[in-house]
């Protein structure tokens, strides 16, 4: 029987394995696309030439004061030391010196950074010439309220922005298994709003009723429909940011895209390059999927695999199985989310999230909920055996254990495959077959 290699990474390593050639039903991968290859030179073209606005140097006077936000170090990857210089110097040209400008880290829900982690962020320049702050959710008396939104979250915004002359955000654009996807409204909500606010509005990624599971809406690439986001442009409606300057990365984590101004149009061109690169049409569903994050720092955690584990759901029948190759090195990181799997069963968990709001919460419980769609056995360190057990999964030292397992839990004998190398990011969507008749 002839069989098809695959090597697909595991934290610093690969992990290889063969399946019969005729049982392979797809390999899901991200379309190849050019980097940009002079991002300075590209930066300032966008800025200057931008989607439905006027240029940012035109945007602002002197004597305004600026706040401009980056999202928190979570999001790392979006090499804001390369752009931030660049954002600075044309405000500086237009008028508005470093000491009228504030950054402010657009922590959302999450701890602070640290002064390390604002120079890791923005840069050891950029922290040297302007104030950085993090924003603080809990901190109240910092909010302003505006009002309340048609599905009726109260939004209450962090007061350096409320009062600030111009709002400039940046930030990067890929899927989101909850609003569809990142970037654009987002640095305002979570970003820059109180935890009552977060938490009002992301109590709509849950079902209408306890014990009625996520909201369906509430997926990869939906925006039309999806509640969450919906509520989130209304409360990013109340701010009117003046423009926004958005990276898409390349599978190998280069810009692909610079997409700047308007806060909805420069946005939305964004969300269609992540269609064209990581979004897959398959026409049939998997037995059994093997799916990697893409390696480290991908899969340094059970947090950040929840990702992978959302994505490899889109990909197998229901009932089937998805072998999970993630090392996590760390976890047990972050111990906000870990702790979440104190509670015996799903209901349980359901009902404090419910009360208690938290995306750490929500991501625990979303890969529970994962577990209850198909078998997931997860290749890992033999230490982290506990921990994926109470999160609805198999532990799994090798591939071999894991295959062997899927075999035996997926209901054919003779299964069919679909591998996904880079399934933190590529997300399968089924095509949609037309009647002609």
């Amino acid at each position: 029987m002839q069989q098809h290699p695959f090597s697909l990474k595991y934290g610093q390593n690969e992990i290889n394995f063969t399946i019969p050639t005729d049982q392979l039903l797809l390999e899901i991968l991200g379309r190849d696309y050019p980097a940009i290859t002079d991002v300075t030179a590209t930066l300032i073209q966008a800025m200057d030439h931008p989607i439905d606005s006027p240029p940012l140097r035109e945007m602002v006077k002197p004597g305004e004061k600026v706040v401009i936000t980056v999202s928190d170090i979570t999001r790392l990857w979006q090499k804001m030391p390369m752009i931030m210089p660049h954002i600075l110097n044309t405000l500086n040209e237009a008028g508005v010196p470093d000491q009228d400008i504030t950054i402010i880290v657009v922590v959302g829900g999450h701890r602070p950074n640290t002064e390390e982690e604002f120079k890791a962020l923005c840069g050891e320049e950029v922290f040297q010439r302007v104030k950085i702050v993090n924003h603080d959710a809990h901190k109240l008396e910092d909010m302003i309220y505006f009002g309340k939104t048609s599905r009726g979250t109260e939004v209450s915004i962090n007061k350096l922005v409320a009062e600030a002359d111009r709002l400039i955000m940046t930030g990067g654009i890929v899927y989101h298994y909850m609003v569809g996807y990142g970037g654009g409204r987002k640095s305002v909500m979570p970003g820059f709003c109180s935890i009552k606010t977060i938490q009002q509005n992301h109590l709509w990624a849950l079902g209408s009723e306890l014990g009625s599971g996520s909201n369906p809406n509430s997926i990869s690439g939906k925006t039309r429909g999806n509640e969450v986001h919906e509520d989130m442009m209304e409360i990013a409606g109340f701010v009117q940011p003046d423009f926004i300057i958005n990276m898409v990365p390349t599978p190998e984590g280069d810009f692909a895209g610079i997409f700047t101004g308007n806060w909805i149009s420069a946005w939305m061109e964004g969300t269609k390059l992540v269609d064209t690169i990581y979004g897959v049409d398959i026409d049939s569903l998997a037995d059994i999927v093997i799916a990697s994050a893409g390696g480290y720092p991908k899969d340094i955690n059970l947090y950040q695999t929840g990702k992978t584990m959302d994505n490899a759901i889109y990909a197998v029948k229901k009932g089937g199985v998805v072998i999970l190759l993630s090392e996590c090195p760390d976890i047990y990181e972050p111990l906000e989310f870990t702790q979440w799997f104190q509670y015996a069963t799903m209901l349980d968990m359901e009902k404090a999230l419910r009360a208690n709001f938290t995306i750490p919460g929500w991501v625990a419980w979303r890969e529970v909920e994962c577990g209850d769609t198909a078998t997931f056995v997860m290749v890992t360190r033999p230490e982290n055996a506990e921990l994926v057990l109470k999160a609805n999964m198999i532990p799994a030292t090798t591939i071999e254990e894991a295959l062997e397992i899927a075999r035996q839990k997926c209901g054919t004998d003779k299964p069919v495959y679909t591998i996904m190398p880079q399934a933190a990011n590529t997300l399968p969507r089924m095509r949609t077959i037309v009647s002609t008749t």
